[in-house]
């Protein structure tokens, strides 16, 4: 955080920080102490802690896609650049400080699938999955809805037995994932091809 930061960016830097590393239910006197903010700015910027809850998830939301996802200069075939984020994933666990999907955990923690937070994560996790029927499309997969859906499935599995475990994944989504992707026929450079 710099300390030309607006007090509603130091807002939200804290509050996506905070809300990863402690829950969503901290205190908005931490919130606003952390980013050096009074309560009273807070509520003028913000007009609930609801709203910043939110809008601190989706102002992280385009950093976190771009650790996850292969760029659009990545030209490899559509299984590699699926795996990648397996394999991004798998890297993100090892460095350290992971604390599990940032859009599950706050759709789990605040329950209410109609919380703003909850909103916000749910648009992010269906990116994710939208990214997975756009590859797989491309790879010419017999039902891209059901693969991207479980490709999803496999990575949120992989992202809460990180947290529940407390150890690395050592590869575990990236060969799920590729099993998935060879019982579908999905194939390094080629159309995918269906048992009939």
């Amino acid at each position: 955080m710099t300390t030309s930061a607006t007090p509603r960016e130091r807002l939200l830097d804290a509050a996506g920080e905070l809300f990863y590393r402690d829950g969503v239910n901290i205190g908005v006197d931490a919130l606003c102490k952390a980013a050096g903010v009074s309560k009273k700015s807070m509520y003028q910027l913000f007009r609930s802690k609801d709203e910043l809850i939110a809008e601190s998830l989706a102002s992280r939301g385009p950093s976190y896609q771009t650790l996850l996802y292969p760029g659009t200069d990545d030209d490899r075939p559509a299984r590699d650049r699926i795996l990648a984020v397996f394999e991004r994933q798998d890297r993100m666990v090892a460095e350290g400080n992971y604390l599990g999907c940032p859009y599950v955990s706050t759709a789990v923690e605040l329950k209410n699938p109609e919380h703003p937070g909850s909103v916000v994560a749910r648009h992010f996790k269906q990116q994710l999955t939208d990214f997975f029927h756009r590859e797989l499309v491309k790879a010419g997969a017999e039902d891209p809805g059901t693969l991207a859906i479980q490709l999803t499935m496999i990575f949120d599995g992989a992202s809460a037995r990180a947290v529940v475990r407390a150890q690395t994944l050592g590869g575990i989504g990236v060969t799920t994932a590729a099993a998935l992707l060879d019982a579908a026929g999905v194939r390094s450079g080629e159309l995918a091809t269906h048992a009939r």
